[in-house]
C-alpha cells in the first residue's frame, strides 16, 4: 500500500497549495501540512520553501517529488498488472512525440491493438524530455521518439530514420524549386514548433553548425500542434520545418511541397526506448513488423490487410 503521505505530497505539489490539496483529498489543512512535515522529518530534508505566495520546491524537494511519482506509478502498475493477469490481459502505455502523432505511428499502434487480443494500448503524446521523465518514473512503458538517448537504464531499438524538410504551400514560389537556400528562407514567414520540440532543436543545431542564428529568421508563430502547423502552411500563412514522415500524406496527395535546405542535412533516428526490465518484447517486434508493412504499403490507404499482419509470440528474433 502506498504511504498516504506521498499522495498528500504529490497533491500539494500538483495544486501548489496545502489548502487546495487538503480539499481535494478531503483532509484538513493542518493534516496535509503534517503529512509533508513528517516526510521531511523522515527524509531529513526540506521539500518546500514556505512563505508568501506560491510554494516552491527546494532542489532536494525536486528529487523527492521525482521518486514519489516513481513509487506511486510502480504501485499502480503492480495493481494493473495483477488485474491484467487475472483477466489474461495486458495494458501498455506508449508515449509518442507530437511528430509521431502526425505520422503513421498511431495507425500502427491501432493496428496492433485491433489484432492483438487481450492487449490494450494507451497513447500519451508529449515533448521528448517529458516522455523521458515519464519513462523514468514508469508512467509510460515505452517511448517512441526521434533521436537517441544514452542512458544505461534503457534499451533502444531503431525503428526508422527520418529527415526534416521545409514545408511550403503550393502557392508559395519556393514550391517550384528543388532546393531552398538559407538566404531564401530568411525572407519567409517561419512557423516553428515550441522551444522544447526535438524538431526545432535539431533545426537550430544545424543552423549553428553553419554559424547561423535563429534570430536571423522571421519567426511569426510558435505552435505545439503539428496538424495545426500543416494547416497554416497549406493556407500559405508561412513555411515550416517539419519531419518528412509527419507530412508524408500531404506530400503524396500534392497538398503541399517539401524541400531540402542547402547545407542542412537534418536526418535523425526514430527509436523505441524502454526499460531493461520491460517484459513485452514481442510487442516491440510486432510494432516493427507492422510499421515496416505500413511504410511499404502506404498508411491510411487500406493496403495493410489483416492477413498481412504476422504476429510473433516470442522475442527470440528481436535484435
Amino acid at each position: 500500500m502506498i504511504d498516504p503521505k506521498l499522495i498528500t505530497l504529490l497533491t500539494v505539489n500538483e495544486m501548489n497549495s496545502f489548502t487546495k490539496a487538503a480539499q481535494k483529498l478531503s483532509l484538513t489543512q493542518p493534516a496535509a501540512s503534517q503529512h509533508v512535515r513528517q516526510l521531511e522529518k523522515e527524509l531529513g530534508t526540506t521539500i518546500f520553501v514556505r512563505g508568501e505566495g506560491n510554494l516552491k520546491l527546494t532542489s532536494e524537494g525536486e528529487i523527492v517529488i521525482k521518486y514519489a511519482k516513481r513509487i506511486v506509478s510502480l504501485y499502480q502498475n503492480l495493481q494493473q498488472s495483477l488485474k491484467d493477469e487475472r483477466r489474461h490481459a495486458r495494458k501498455i502505455t506508449v508515449g509518442i512525440t507530437h511528430t509521431s502523432e502526425s505520422n503513421i505511428m498511431v495507425e500502427v499502434l491501432a493496428k496492433y491493438s485491433s489484432f492483438s487480443e487481450g492487449t490494450r494500448i494507451t497513447i500519451i503524446s508529449d515533448a521528448i524530455n517529458n516522455l523521458y521523465m515519464k519513462l523514468k518514473t514508469y508512467e509510460i512503458d515505452l517511448a517512441i521518439v526521434e533521436g537517441r538517448i544514452t542512458d544505461p537504464n534503457f534499451n533502444t531499438v531503431m525503428l526508422d530514420t527520418d529527415s526534416l524538410i521545409l514545408a511550403v504551400s503550393n502557392k508559395n514560389p519556393l514550391s517550384k524549386k528543388s532546393m531552398v537556400t538559407l538566404n531564401e528562407l530568411k525572407k519567409e514567414n517561419l512557423i516553428l514548433r515550441l522551444p522544447d520540440s526535438g524538431t526545432r532543436n535539431l533545426f537550430i543545431s544545424h543552423l549553428e553548425s553553419n554559424n547561423v542564428s535563429l534570430d536571423e529568421f522571421n519567426v511569426i508563430l510558435e505552435v505545439d500542434n503539428v496538424a495545426t502547423i500543416k494547416d497554416l502552411v497549406r493556407r500559405d500563412f508561412g513555411v515550416s520545418i517539419l519531419a518528412r514522415s509527419a507530412c508524408a500524406n500531404e506530400l503524396k496527395k500534392g497538398k503541399m511541397a517539401g524541400l531540402p535546405i542547402e547545407n542542412l542535412s537534418m536526418t535523425r533516428e526514430i527509436n523505441m526506448v524502454y526499460h531493461k526490465d520491460f517484459e513485452h518484447t514481442d510487442l516491440l517486434q510486432n510494432i516493427m513488423r507492422i510499421y515496416n508493412e505500413y511504410s511499404v504499403a502506404g498508411a491510411g490507404e487500406g493496403k495493410v490487410r489483416q492477413k498481412e499482419v504476422h504476429f510473433v509470440d516470442t522475442p527470440d528474433q528481436l535484435l
